[in-house]
C-alpha cells in the first residue's frame, strides 16, 4: 500500500519529506527512501528498514535542494530487497525521480515492451520503474527535436501530455509523485483514484511551500494548510514561486480503495473528504446493529484487536451498551503484521505483538472486534490467547466483509488460497479460528459507514476483494492466474 510525500519551497525541504514519511510509516515498514533536486544535481538515498533507522545514521546535510520526494515501501512480491526501494530515477528526459503508490496490473508486458520497443532497460520488479519509464518515454517523444526550455508552456504541455500516454498504457492503480530537473514538483492519479492523494500548502518565506502526500496526517502534522484532494485522472505541476498548475488529462472514474477505512490509512486523515476516524465509527454502529438483530450472544466485554478496529470497537460497545475494555495490549516495538512480508513474518510477529490483559478477559465472556479477517492467522491465534488467559467465551465481529478474492491493485492478498473465507461459508470461518460466534460487517453497511452522512451523488469504491468486480475493466481470469503465479513464484524466493 506504500505512503509517497513530495515537496517545494523556497529554501532545503529534506526534513519535510522525512518528518512526513514518519508520519506515513504506517503505510510501509520494509524500506524507505528520499531524493531531492538543488537545481543542479539530484541527491539519492534510500535503504532496508523503518524511516527512524534509515535516517537517523546519514548526513542529510547534503540534500540542499529546494524540490524533493520521498517514499516508504509496503512490499506486495515477498521481502523485497533494497533494489526494489523507491525512488527511482532516469537522466532523460531533463532527469526524473519518482516514487508511486500502487501495482501495475500489466507489468510484465509493459517490462517487455519497454526493452523490446523503447530500448530501456527495467532492472527491478518495482512497478515504478516500469511507470518513470513509460513516463519518459512518451515525454522524450513529445520534446526530441524542441529547443524549448523545460519551463516553457510547450514544455509544460508536452508533460501534461505524457501524463495522458502514461494512463493510456499503464495499467491498474497508481498515485505518483515526481521530480522533473528544471521544471517542478508533478504529480498524478490513476483515472480509477484507487489510491489517495492529497496536498496542501504552508507559508514558506515570501513565497508558498507546496506538499503532496499519501494521506493528510502527513500536512496537517507539520503545519500544511489541506487544499484539496489529487482527483482521479488529475496531473498537477507545482513550481518554484508559481500557484499549481493542474489539468484534468483523463476522464475520472473514482472508485477508491475501502481498504483505506477498514485498515491502511491513519483515523486522523481524511481521504477524498471522508473522516477515517468517522467511517470507523459508524463501521462499529452498523455492526451493533446486526450484532442485535441476529440476536447476538450476551457479552461482558467488548474488546478491540488494536489499533485500527478502537474506534469501530468503541462505538459498537456504546450502542450495545457494554463495557468497552482495553483487553488486548500492542507492544509498540512491533509493526503490523498484515505488512509484514512473508506469511511465517507475519505468524512469528503475532507473538509478540499482543498481550492480554488478565484482569479484563478471565472469567467473561467476550467480543472481539478486528478490522477484518483476511489469512485468519491472527485471528486464530488471538482467540486462542484469549481462551488461554481464561474467557468463558470469544465471540468475534469483523468490520469488513468476509475477504474472498485477490486484490490486484497494491494490497499484499494477491493469491486465492490467502483467504480463510474463500471456499468457507461464515460458521466453517468461525470453526476455523475457533470462536463462538462470528459477524462480519455486510457490504451495503459497509459502503453506507463509509460514505459520509447525507452525501449526495454517488459514491464509488473498489471492493474487489470482497465483491470480485475489479472497477479497471480489463482483469480476467488469464490476468489473475499470470499475477498469482508471479507472487507465488516472488514469495517462494525462487
Amino acid at each position: 500500500m506504500c505512503g509517497v510525500i513530495g515537496a517545494i519551497g523556497q529554501g532545503p525541504v529534506i526534513a519535510d519529506i522525512v518528518d512526513g514519511l514518519l508520519f506515513l510509516q504506517h503505510r510501509g515498514q520494509d524500506a524507505a527512501g528520499v531524493a531531492t533536486f538543488d537545481g543542479t544535481s539530484f541527491r539519492l538515498h534510500k535503504a532496508m528498514g523503518l524511516v527512524r533507522e534509515i535516517f537517523d545514521r546519514v548526513d542529510l546535510t547534503h540534500h540542499t535542494g529546494h524540490i524533493g520526494i520521498g517514499h516508504v515501501r509496503y512490499p506486495t512480491i515477498g521481502g523485497g530487497a533494497v533494489d526494489d526501494a523507491q525512488p527511482f530515477m532516469v537522466n532523460s528526459p531533463f532527469g526524473i525521480a519518482m516514487s508511486h503508490n500502487g501495482n501495475l496490473t500489466n507489468f510484465k508486458s509493459l517490462k517487455n515492451e519497454l526493452k523490446d520497443k523503447c530500448r530501456r532497460h527495467v532492472s527491478s520488479q518495482c512497478d515504478v520503474e516500469v511507470i518513470l519509464n513509460v513516463f519518459a518515454d512518451e515525454l522524450s517523444r513529445l520534446t526530441t527535436g524542441s529547443n524549448s526550455p523545460p519551463d516553457d508552456p510547450a514544455t509544460i504541455d508536452a508533460i501534461f501530455q505524457a501524463v495522458t500516454g502514461t494512463f493510456r498504457r499503464c495499467k491498474g492503480s497508481y498515485s505518483v509523485v515526481a521530480v522533473i530537473a528544471g521544471v517542478g514538483l508533478l504529480c498524478f492519479r490513476d483515472p480509477f483514484g484507487i489510491k489517495p492523494l492529497i496536498y496542501g500548502k504552508r507559508p514558506d518565506g515570501k513565497g508558498t511551500r507546496w506538499m503532496v502526500a499519501s494521506e493528510s496526517c502527513a500536512l496537517v502534522s507539520q503545519n500544511f494548510k489541506v487544499e484539496r484532494d489529487v482527483q482521479p485522472g488529475e496531473a498537477i505541476l507545482f513550481r518554484t514561486g508559481q500557484p499549481p498548475l493542474p489539468r484534468q488529462v483523463a476522464p475520472s472514474k473514482g472508485h477508491l480503495c475501502i481498504f483505506e477505512f477498514i485498515y491502511f490509512a491513519r483515523p486522523d486523515s481524511e481521504i477524498d473528504g471522508i473522516s477515517v476516524y468517522k467511517a470507523r465509527m459508524r463501521l462499529g454502529s452498523t455492526l451493533a446493529r446486526r450484532w442485535e438483530e441476529k440476536d447476538g450472544a450476551e457479552v461482558d466485554a467488548v474488546i478491540p484487536v488494536p489499533d485500527s478496529s478502537r474506534p469501530a470497537a468503541q462505538q459498537m460497545a456504546a450502542k450495545m451498551k457494554r463495557p468497552f475494555r482495553e483487553g488486548l495490549l500492542k507492544n509498540r516495538y512491533i509493526g503490523r503484521t498484515f505488512i509484514m512480508p512473508g506469511d511465517a513474518n507475519r505468524k512469528k510477529g503475532i507473538r509478540y505483538k499482543l498481550s492480554p490483559v488478565r484482569l479484563e478477559i478471565k472469567g467473561k465472556r467476550v467480543l472481539l472486534v478486528d478490522d477484518s479477517i483476511v489469512r485468519g492467522n491472527t485471528s486464530k491465534a488471538i482467540i486462542q490467547m484469549v481462551r488461554e488467559t481464561g474467557a468463558r467465551e470469544v465471540h468475534m465481529a469483523s468490520s469488513c466483509p468476509a475477504l474472498r478474492h485477490p486484490c490486484v491493485y497494491g494490497v499484499d492478498m494477491s493469491t486465492r488460497k490467502e483467504f480463510i473465507a474463500r471456499d468457507r461459508t461464515d460458521d466453517e470461518v468461525r470453526v476455523a479460528i475457533g470462536a463462538d460466534s462470528l459477524l462480519y460487517q455486510q457490504l451495503d453497511d459497509m459502503v453506507s459507514a463509509c460514505r459520509p452522512p447525507n452525501e449526495e451523488g454517488e459514491r464509488r469504491f473498489c471492493m474487489a476483494c470482497m465483491d470480485g468486480k475489479y472497477p479497471t475493466g480489463d482483469i480476467t481470469q488469464a490476468v489473475l492466474d499470470e499475477i498469482e503465479s508471479e507472487r507465488t513464484v516472488a514469495g517462494s524466493g525462487v
